[in-house]
């Protein structure tokens, strides 16, 4: 007993200091770098800019690059707060760009703190950080980001309005040296002279206006480096789908396209695609905000599945991205979570109908079938076809009536959208359409006749889900027509199904579908009633509980549907990446000639307060709902 004990003892003292002189662990050294030159470039800026705060301890102690006396290393002190700024989330993210830049940074700041400050505490600390980058090189690995020319006009104008804010600061905080008393116009225009290397209209006592004028200037000359770096440097264009991917692809979904609903959507020309070395498998993705979003489960072989799902975490690895899948199935979770020790969680259910069970018979489907009779009696009838059947006239006529028809201007879908109709190759999907009849009164006749798109009222899509399936694209409808047409399309392409040889059909996608059924049970205990009704509450904006009870009338199996994440800490990324993807949250820059529809005149009823999805009574806003087709 007591030699354990003494062994335990001479084990442990000599153990502590040897953790400490080894320092963190090199997973955690670029958060932690990052951490430290986001909080400096804070110090640094508040430094140049704040007269008081640039002599206090405070930023002697925290100081990294140099924020010295005199106006010149006040700019500095500007400029490098900034691109530390810049620099952190790279670094964070093992971006091997932002390691070099920090690297050559770092011993200048250094070397500037001892001429200007004479700080050794400064010094020090620079030479520290610097220290941990050298010895943990091997942690900033990471490639750069696929990007375009787009990101030097979004740097320019973001980084110029950062500037143009940033100099009235400058500018207004040394009111005791201000000549006069200037306007706001005359500090703008003193800003936006200054940013260019010019004297501006305000007047400054003493040798406050060269601090002034070296702070505009160093911003000025920050925005325009980075703008020429980011438009000169090698292109990196975002990933599209290849021809001779989209081939191979087309190959795997003709042999295994029946085991997910969502594989046709691999289709979509904005993704990218990894294949396993066999070539059996593949997973689809895209990158949003640093988020390797993939859709439902791998395409191909099962077995194979794993080898494509190793060359994904690769490629995230290598770029430091973010790996998420969304809406996989259940067998799909299963194998991710246990070849890439990554979590899963329920996102919703998937309706999903079997057309031989599936009849407006009975008392459940009693208004279902009162709303399609009731349709019919207004004068609609209904044509479901295979997209190849159809000419190329009407097809042409069908996608602009779909494009305009969207209501928004962005289109939405990722996970659960095609993003076309009849493209090439996409002769098998399925096209629903209602028409108004002769049979309708003179006056709906004329309406009927002066529409742009004729006779046509409303639209559907589907796309193959294997050889007897078939999964819900879009739901269009012109916003003039009788409320319900959703509802007789299904109908129609349900009882349609069996002359195409399909005996499934999968429909929209429920948030949280399980949630609000277990919540509505009698005994449901109060964590779940709580967490319905919050749910129920966010449907007056995310259409949740709406979505939710349109599918059900249609009597479907509920398949789940999941997200797998790496963390817990990462899910309200993936979230708004998510949201990215789907179309509901836009980050681009403002596009002031875009097409407009025909004619150049705005899409009807482009309002959202106007949009009626799911053709209830009442308008509903346009739900926010990642999964959901549009």
């Amino acid at each position: 007993m007591s030699i354990r004990l003494d062994g335990d003892k001479t084990g442990a003292v000599p153990g502590r200091p040897r953790r400490i002189l080894r320092g963190p662990r090199p997973e955690r050294v670029p958060s932690l770098v990052g951490t430290a030159c986001a909080v400096v470039g804070l110090l640094d800026i508040a430094a140049g800019v704040f007269p008081r705060f640039r002599h206090s301890r405070m930023h002697s102690v925290a100081e990294v690059l140099p924020g010295a006396l005199g106006p010149f290393a006040a700019a500095l002190a500007i400029s490098a707060g900034v691109l530390l700024l810049l620099l952190a989330h790279g670094l964070k993210r093992h971006k091997r760009r932002a390691w070099r830049a920090a690297v050559v940074l770092l011993p200048a700041g250094a070397v500037a703190q001892l001429v200007y400050r004479n700080s050794v505490i400064g010094v020090l600390l620079s030479l520290a950080l610097l220290g941990l980058l050298l010895r943990h090189r091997g942690e900033f690995a990471a490639l750069p980001d696929p990007r375009s020319r787009w990101k030097a006009l979004a740097n320019f104008v973001l980084l110029g309005a950062g500037s143009l804010g940033l100099g009235l600061v400058i500018v207004s905080s040394h009111p005791a040296r201000v000549v006069g008393n200037p306007s706001v116009a005359e500090r703008l225009e003193h800003v936006l002279y200054g940013l260019f290397g010019f004297e501006g209209p305000v007047d400054y006592a003493g040798r406050v206006s060269w601090t002034v004028g070296y702070s505009l200037g160093a911003l000025g000359l920050l925005t325009a480096v980075t703008t020429v770096y980011l438009a000169l440097r090698p292109e990196h264009p975002a990933a599209r789908l290849t021809p001779e991917d989209e081939r191979r692809l087309r190959e795997l979904l003709a042999r295994h396209g029946g085991r997910d609903s969502l594989g046709h959507f691999a289709l979509r020309h904005d993704k990218a695609v990894v294949f396993s070395p066999s070539g059996k498998a593949a997973v689809t993705y895209r990158v949003v905000s640093g988020v390797m979003l993939a859709s439902g489960d791998p395409i191909g072989d099962v077995e194979a599945w794993p080898g494509a799902i190793e060359r994904f975490m690769d490629e995230a690895k290598a770029h430091s991205w973010t790996p998420a899948v969304m809406g996989c199935s259940e067998t799909g979770g299963e194998v991710w979570t246990r070849e890439t020790g990554l979590d899963a969680l329920e996102l919703g259910d998937e309706a999903v109908v079997h057309v031989p069970d599936f009849s407006l018979a009975g008392r459940a489907m009693r208004n279902v079938r009162q709303m399609v009779k009731r349709i019919e009696r207004g004068g609609y009838e209904t044509r479901v076809r295979r997209v190849r059947d159809l000419g190329d006239a009407e097809l042409e006529r069908i996608r602009r009536a779909a494009s305009d028809w969207r209501g928004t201007d962005t289109e939405r879908g990722f996970s659960m959208a095609l993003g076309r109709i009849g493209g090439p190759g996409d002769g098998d999907c399925v096209i629903a359409t209602a028409h108004k009849t002769d049979s309708a009164n003179s006056a709906a006749s004329a309406a009927s006749a002066a529409s742009a798109y004729g006779d046509l009222k409303a639209v559907l899509h589907f796309v193959p889900w294997g050889t007897d399936g078939m999964s819900l694209d879009l739901m269009r409808r012109d916003r003039s027509a009788d409320p319900g047409m959703n509802e007789l399309l299904i109908v129609a392409a349900l009882q349609a199904a069996p002359r195409l040889g399909v005996e499934r059909v999968s429909l929209n996608f429920a948030m949280f579908r399980s949630a609000l059924a277990r919540g509505e049970r009698i005994g449901a205990g109060p964590v779940l009633r709580v967490w319905r009704g919050l749910l129920i509450f966010l449907s007056r904006w995310f259409q949740i509980e709406s979505l939710y009870k349109f599918n059900a009338k249609f009597r479907p199996r509920w398949e789940p549907r999941f997200v797998v994440f790496r963390t817990t800490s990462d899910l309200p990324r993936i979230g708004f990446a998510a949201m990215q993807a789907e179309g509901f949250v836009t980050l681009a820059l403002p596009r002031p000639f875009a097409r407009r529809a025909a004619a150049g005149k705005p899409r009807p009823c482009a309002h959202p307060e106007q949009v009626r999805v799911n053709e209830y009574d009442r308008p509903v806003p346009r739900p926010v709902t990642a999964l959901s087709r549009r």
